[in-house]
């Protein structure tokens, strides 16, 4: 985490302080913040600025990601078959147990760089 403080850092760190020594509601009315945005940044807070930082939203995993089995499967698939055109490939890889929709396939491959992004 960066080191430096953003002026929300320090907005966050007074807004803290003050609900610490005064209580929720006083605060809320003084920066004119609800009670509930105050209670998050409470429950984030452990005294020091950077825990007032904001965090990244980004997801770590995707529960329906494709599987590193299938990504080697198209992969090879579409070594050994470079000509083969979206449809065919996607029956092929259906009779090798791949259960995607061709959209799914369509996608990965494109973001695996075999299928050429249209410009």
């Amino acid at each position: 985490m960066s080191k430096s403080i953003t002026q929300d850092m320090a907005y966050r760190q007074s807004l803290m302080k003050y609900a610490e020594k005064y209580g929720v509601s006083r605060a809320s009315r003084k920066y004119n913040k609800s009670r509930s945005y105050i209670y998050f940044w409470k429950s984030r807070w452990d005294g020091t600025v950077q825990s007032l930082a904001c965090r990244s939203r980004r997801p770590h995993s995707h529960p329906n990601q494709h599987t590193e089995a299938e990504l080697k499967l198209i992969r090879d698939m579409h070594r050994r078959n470079p000509n083969l055109g979206m449809v065919e490939l996607w029956h092929r890889l259906r009779l090798r147990g791949y259960v995607r929709r061709p959209e799914s396939l369509f996608r990965v491959m494109r973001k695996l760089g075999l299928f050429p992004a249209i410009v």
